[in-house]
């Protein structure tokens, strides 16, 4: 007898993506595992949502046409420098599959996003990881020297997802002089709006300056549509038609595009609303630091608790305290900046916490 049809071997490897845990059901907890906006939907957006959904039936514009020019015009940039597509995460996916071959190599800092290891690894490429520095951040030193002949894509995280911080203009520069010209730079910058460090790199001037930078970004933060699923890449035109052409066909729904135009024209409530989870970023870094803890400069909307081992039982003891978080076992916990109330119960948490460590 044959033997069954399997996926290819390396598949059962994969490492699992674990998303931010969901509260129970008929619990009153705050969900703070997940980076998401805690500020609903406008009434135009969900306005738009159901208009659009009234033409199920059809297909979507393939391309987007109409957010993508939208998208441009709100960067300053030109439309055949974006693409959008299912998330920022399957814009990645996209470009690995476009750029690498079985054996080439992508470098990425690590820990930084999990999604990175499962999409290099079904691309077929082999990921090489650099670890972050002590304050969480890139060493983007180490990572120029982690290139070889064999690497063909380096994923830049800035903010870093999960320590929170940014790559700095200057380095960003430095370490791009080093990069071959075909090795592909791409700038993950999905918590973009939220950075206020004066210093931090700026992707799509990068993009502007550089044939071999592609900068990603989403909806699904700083506007608030994580349920729908946009995101866009920014590069020169040459990367752009080629991600197009792998692109899967139709991958932004119609309620999707219907969102993202609607929500690109409330440009200022989503500033208040971003600088309103800043000024709470803020007050809640202080309060930690206060107590004693030691956090990495936040600069998305989250924040980085480094407690090792007890990650695990942290993050179950805010979850009994109210508070949903995303535990890294043996690192640490990343704390979304949500609701104030959710915010305040992990403070408690945290001060018990600090306290416990010093008796």
């Amino acid at each position: 007898m044959a033997p069954a049809f399997r996926f290819r071997a390396d598949i059962d490897s994969l490492p699992a993506y674990v998303p931010g845990q969901r509260p129970p059901a008929g619990h009153s907890t705050y969900k703070l595992s997940s980076n998401e906006n805690p500020f609903p939907p406008s009434a135009a957006v969900l306005a738009a949502v159901a208009d659009a959904a009234a033409d199920l039936n059809r297909y979507p514009d393939m391309y987007a046409t109409e957010l993508v020019a939208a998208i441009a015009a709100h960067l300053g940039t030109e439309p055949d420098r974006v693409a959008v597509g299912n998330g920022s995460v399957a814009v990645l996916e996209t470009v690995l599959k476009a750029a690498c071959r079985p054996g080439d190599e992508v470098v990425h800092a690590w820990r930084s996003f999990e999604a990175y290891p499962i999409a290099i690894q079904v691309a077929g490429a082999t990921g090489v990881r650099v670890p972050v520095r002590e304050d969480g951040s890139h060493d983007l030193v180490a990572m120029a020297d982690a290139i070889t002949d064999r690497t063909r894509v380096v994923l830049v995280c800035s903010p870093n997802n999960p320590t929170g911080t940014v790559v700095h203009d200057d380095e960003m520069w430095a370490f791009l002089a080093r990069v071959p010209r075909g090795v592909l730079v791409v700038m993950d910058e999905a918590y973009v709006e939220f950075v206020r460090d004066d210093d931090a790199a700026d992707g799509l001037a990068l993009a502007a300056e550089f044939k071999n930078v592609l900068v990603l970004r989403t909806f699904s933060k700083a506007y608030g549509l994580a349920g729908l699923r946009v995101g866009y890449a920014v590069a020169r035109p040459r990367l752009i038609r080629g991600l197009r052409s792998a692109s899967t066909p139709f991958g932004v729904n119609a309620l999707a595009q219907a969102a993202a135009l609607t929500v690109l024209r409330e440009a200022k409530d989503v500033a208040v609303r971003c600088e309103r989870i800043i000024a709470e970023r803020t007050r809640v870094l202080a309060a930690l630091r206060e107590t004693g803890w030691t956090v990495p400069e936040a600069q998305g909307n989250f924040y980085w608790l480094e407690v090792g081992r007890h990650a695990v039982s942290f993050a179950r003891e805010a979850a009994a305290s109210g508070a949903v978080v995303r535990a890294f076992d043996g690192e640490g916990v990343r704390v979304s900046v949500g609701e104030i109330e959710g915010n305040d119960s992990v403070l408690r948490l945290a001060a018990q916490w600090q306290r416990m460590r010093v008796s």
